[in-house]
């Protein structure tokens, strides 16, 4: 059993391919390589170089491994499903160049959920016709990564999206195969929904293939559920804050995951904004000091 850190490019802000304030990837590469980091995430397809000869020389360069990427796209909106599977299949190829091995299935911010992210008894749900479709993209995607590239596909919950919620996550995790679909647990995104990230991972560690390291800042999210602060705006307020100084019982996580022989990576990710007064570098750097401090070697 190996337990395996790596870290993301949402940790310098990239969220988007052509976001504002975006980095240089091969910085990106440089400071998570400096930072003590040996695998990183692709990012939103696009960002990095998708030709695998230039990526590759780089990863080997800095001496990373590519780990896994993110298709965060709108799995929620009829009109976008071939935006949803060119991002697929583009992920897939890239992740595929490099012997990556997870994809990540995030729906994207919806502006009939964005209001009431943290909120759950008040979201607005899918009519029973809307849902359908919904978890049918996930699972042609899911079989799509796994039948035809190879790939361990998970769905990851995400702060003001329709999968972003516990009771919504395990109703998709009921009607798709497991076989196809696993998760990309995210610790932070399940504590900003206002649920308890360590019983949920102990209920479904053996579905687990992929972690998502997160921690949020109480402070902060008890305003910005208050305020329904946007979750860009909420990220530039600071709501994940460094490993160890939120609400996320990390020791606990750890726990969980040696009981249960938990094989693989577990990938760091402190969103923020590119724009704002942060040092991703400072902040990557003391994220891998705590988890080593808690025995994530």
């Amino acid at each position: 059993m190996t337990i395996k850190i790596a870290n993301a490019p949402c940790s310098w802000g990239i969220e988007f391919a052509d976001g504002a304030g975006n980095p240089p990837w091969r910085k990106v590469l440089q400071e998570c390589a400096e930072a003590g980091y040996k695998g990183i995430e692709l990012g939103p397809v696009g960002y990095m170089p998708e030709d695998p000869a230039v990526l590759g020389a780089a990863l080997d360069e800095f001496g990373l491994e590519l780990v896994g990427g993110v298709v965060f796209r709108p799995f929620h909106d009829p009109a976008a499903w071939d935006e949803v599977q060119d991002a697929a299949v583009r992920t897939c190829k890239a992740l595929s160049a490099h012997g990556a091995q997870h994809l990540v299935l995030i729906d994207s911010i919806s502006p009939r959920r964005a209001p009431t992210a943290g909120r759950a008894g008040e979201a607005e749900q899918m009519d029973a016709a809307e849902w359908v479709a919904y978890r049918d993209k996930f699972a042609a995607i899911a079989r799509m990564g796994t039948e035809e590239y190879g790939l361990t596909v998970g769905i990851h919950a995400h702060a003001a999206g329709f999968m972003d919620f516990e009771p919504e996550l395990e109703r998709l995790l009921d009607e798709v195969d497991e076989n196809i679909l696993k998760i990309c647990f995210d610790t932070g995104h399940h504590s900003y929904a206002g649920f308890d990230p360590v019983a949920f991972l102990r209920r479904h560690i053996g579905r687990v293939s992929y972690m998502h390291f997160k921690d949020i800042d109480p402070v902060v999210k008890r305003d910005v559920i208050a305020n329904r602060t946007g979750f860009y705006d909420a990220c530039g307020q600071g709501i994940f804050c460094s490993l160890g100084q939120g609400d996320v019982d990390f020791p606990a996580v750890r726990d969980i995951l040696l009981q249960n022989n938990f094989d693989g990576w577990c990938t760091v990710e402190q969103d923020c904004d590119p724009l704002g007064d942060t040092l991703p570098i400072k902040d990557a750097q003391a994220n891998r000091q705590y988890l080593e401090s808690i025995g994530f070697n």
